[in-house]
């Protein structure tokens, strides 16, 4: 069939073009005398359009108008002037506002929201603003309220390691330039209760007692209640990371947007009702829709439920005014509005993967649902009339399967590229399992309904709906926990580059006052340390993802402090089958105790390698143990960690220190051992000595990499140390100004690189 012969879809062309003109504007910002003469001129053609009319004038306006409209709503913002105005270094002030976010209680007890400024005082003056900023405040407000707080100002801090989270660039996108922390619950104080959007206000009252409604009941299942609070309201911010991990393994973790899923259900449920009801089409149609914008309000209003909604009404709008409605039309009027309210949603994931999963649904279920149902479609000539009893009913059983097959692959196809590039995952298993859950999520959601419709009627009826939710989430969990555990049903994947001929690639997280090694050599992956626990499943989890790191070859402990080691109970979950080196060497940590117990448990044996031992991480790079002995009398761990020296071909030698400290630099001197290494990798000792002349003469380093923290003082490389080091022209990384560091060592030579400041130092320098 010809285009031109099909359906007019307008909303399609107006979102491309208006997409056009948005991505253009971003990397194309300018003046703001540009900007004016520009808008008088597309003013003006604006004008002679709506005069003579012509489809591809009225497309280059559009894009030219949302190009304009970018540029008007990125460029010389409220949030931009006040950052400007009072400097990038860390401002102690006085800021009153409204919140105008739902507040996410962390475990620690401090509230994250963004407040609206109506005013900040700093330096005995005040200023007036209507600029947003992030806050921090070990207090419990709400949203709506007006607040008085007392707290520093400051950058919100870039991501200092490869795989973190960019919450600086997220909140940029939102005019949002900078972070007040407010350090004790008295330095805030409530001024008024009840400000903000009434809507807003009243949807989230709602939301609350829906939680407390769906949850009656179930208060020994948290993690049942921490799901249905997700799959039905949204709540993802209250699910646990344990929880949620296994539904992203098996690309289920959709369940947890409210997105067409849920409104479509939502939709479908109310229609059932209306239906009951014996409500006229019209009358249905003018209550569901407002019923499923309230919805979408009640869930947060994420771009996902609101693009939801927004399509939801479209479409049910066509009933409404008895006109037919296309669904990709829909789709893009959805998209061409969210568009109009806030151009920079183009660039949030959000967006990007719901209008994607959505397009690719409309585009290509039908096709996919074709083809295979040819697999096993009955003889053509066959008449249906005979295709009756059980034959029937493995035929309609296997077209659900092919239905739902095919919108479960189109979805997937549709969010393989923006999870490739977001998340580093490849979920196969996520075709089967999305079968499987789908279904039960659409139940869930029935029954809820029935529980939240009743609740105010009846209690003994709601704690029976809420009951049979507890078994459906349960089994729910279970599916996808046994999903998650198939193999080759999920791996990760590093983002695509050009391929480099490396001999080995090592990268030192930036970890504070711990410590993370990743070594990468030909094909296999080792880390030396893995961090605290905290820093473990914040950093070097999602930076071993990041890396595409699915199988983990060897991890070293190199002693027992628990910012080190820390997270080695979850990282053999992770990666089980991951060779262990232990320290043999006697200490006093518990965590160093607890984990010896755990290997017990578990039958894991590590290898207990001492001072002239060596292993090999690949077929040409091998580390050798220089410290400690079999037998070492320290009083504390950091006087008993290994010390390796890794030689990659053709003649590069690293030296690992990890926390040594004076006593171990100087046993390493009496032994008598060529120290000499290219690269010092080190940490800090716990009495903030180390890295003494005696030591740097035998080593002779081109390059050291330091941790280095603000406090405690003793994690914290000296001015006076830094400045002999630079005396004797030896390079000095420290880690509180480059982050994470990353070595490349080829035949040619190597080179370091910087991730927070991109500085770069090759073995060819002079």
């Amino acid at each position: 069939m010809k285009l031109s012969s099909g359906p007019r879809q307008p909303f399609v062309g107006l979102a491309l073009l208006a997409t056009t003109g948005v991505i253009f504007a971003d990397f194309s910002p300018l003046s703001p005398s540009t900007l004016l003469a520009i808008s008088m001129v597309v003013a003006i053609c604006a004008f002679l359009v709506l005069r003579w009319p012509s489809l591809i004038a009225t497309y280059a306006i559009v894009a030219a108008g949302f190009f304009l409209l970018h540029n008007l709503r990125s460029s010389n913002t409220e949030g931009q002037q006040l950052a400007a105005q009072i400097g990038n270094r860390p401002r102690v002030l006085t800021a009153t506002g409204f919140v105008i976010s739902e507040p996410k209680i962390a475990p620690n007890g401090f509230a994250t929201f963004l407040l609206k400024l109506d005013s900040i005082e700093l330096e005995g003056r005040k200023q007036r603003t209507h600029a947003s900023w992030l806050v921090r405040w070990r207090g419990t407000p709400e949203y709506g309220d007006e607040l008085k707080v007392f707290g520093i100002a400051e950058v919100t801090a870039p991501p200092r390691n490869p795989g973190e989270f960019n919450m600086g660039s997220y909140l940029a996108r939102r005019d949002v330039r900078r972070t007040i922390f407010v350090r004790y619950p008295e330095d805030g104080a409530l001024i008024q209760h009840g400000a903000g959007n009434p809507i807003l206000r009243a949807a989230q009252k709602s939301r609350a007692w829906m939680q407390y409604a769906l949850c009656r009941g179930l208060e020994g299942s948290p993690d049942v209640q921490d799901f249905l609070s997700g799959i039905v309201l949204g709540l993802r911010h209250q699910t646990p990371e344990d929880i949620e991990e296994p539904f992203q393994q098996t690309g289920t973790l959709h369940l947890f947007a409210v997105a067409g899923l849920h409104v479509g259900i939502v939709a479908a449920l109310l229609w059932m009702l209306a239906t009951i009801a014996r409500l006229p089409r019209k009358w249905a149609t003018a209550l569901i829709i407002p019923s499923i914008l309230f919805y979408a309000a009640v869930t947060g209003l994420h771009v996902s439920s609101v693009r939801a909604a927004v399509m939801t009404s479209i479409l049910l709008g066509g009933f409404f005014f008895e006109r037919k409605v296309f669904v990709l039309n829909s789709l893009a009027a959805a998209a061409f509005f969210l568009l109009c309210w806030d151009t920079n949603e183009l660039f949030s994931t959000g967006f990007q993967l719901s209008f994607s999963v959505v397009g690719a649904i409309i585009l290509f279920a039908d096709p996919l649902f074709r083809a295979l149902r040819r697999w096993g479609a009955p003889d053509p000539f066959l008449p249906r009339s005979l295709l009756r009893g059980p034959r029937h009913l493995l035929q309609s059983g296997f077209e659900w399967l092919c239905r739902g097959g095919s919108v479960s692959l189109a979805a997937w196809l549709g969010s393989l590229p923006f999870v490739l590039w977001y998340f580093h995952i490849v979920t196969p298993i996520s075709l089967l399992a999305n079968l499987v859950v789908v279904p039960i999520a659409f139940f869930i959601l029935a029954i809820a309904l029935l529980s939240l419709l009743v609740t105010p009627l009846l209690l003994w009826p709601a704690l029976i709906f809420n009951n049979a939710n507890c078994f459906l989430a349960q089994l729910v969990l279970g599916i996808v926990h046994v999903f998650a555990q198939v193999p080759g049903g999920h791996f990760y994947v590093e983002r695509p580059h050009w391929p480099q001929n490396d001999i080995a690639k090592i990268m030192v997280l930036d970890l504070g006052a711990g410590a993370a090694v990743h070594l990468r050599t030909q094909g296999a992956d080792w880390l030396f340390d893995c961090g605290s626990d905290r820093t473990y499943k914040r950093v070097v989890r999602e930076y071993l993802h990041a890396a595409g790191v699915n199988r983990l070859d060897g991890l070293l402990l190199t002693h027992g402090d628990s910012l080190h080691i820390g997270g080695t109970a979850e990282l053999l979950h992770d990666f089980r089958s991951a060779r262990l080196i232990d320290n043999p060497a006697p200490d006093r940590s518990a965590i160093h105790q607890r984990l010896q117990h755990l290997f017990q448990q578990r039958e894991i044996k590590p290898d207990n390698l001492a001072a002239g031992d060596s292993f090999p991480l690949s077929r040409d790079v091998t580390g050798n143990v220089l410290f400690p002995r079999r037998i070492v009398p320290a009083s504390t761990a950091d006087d008993q960690t290994y010390v390796i020296q890794l030689l990659i071909p053709p003649s590069t030698s690293i030296l690992f220190m990890s926390d040594s400290g004076l006593e171990t630099e100087r046993a390493l001197i009496a032994y008598g051992l060529d120290l000499h290494s290219d690269i010092v990798v080190k940490g800090q000792h716990h009495s903030g000595q180390s890295g003494t002349d005696a030591f740097l003469d035998a080593v002779r380093p081109r390059l050291i990499i330091a941790s280095s923290r603000d406090f405690p003082e003793y994690e914290r490389i000296s001015d006076d140390w830094a400045e002999r080091v630079r005396a004797r022209g030896i390079r000095l990384f420290r880690q509180d100004e480059t982050g994470a560091v990353t070595l490349r060592f080829d035949r040619e030579g190597w080179e370091a690189r910087s991730y927070l400041t991109g500085e770069t130092f090759r073995s060819s320098s002079q």
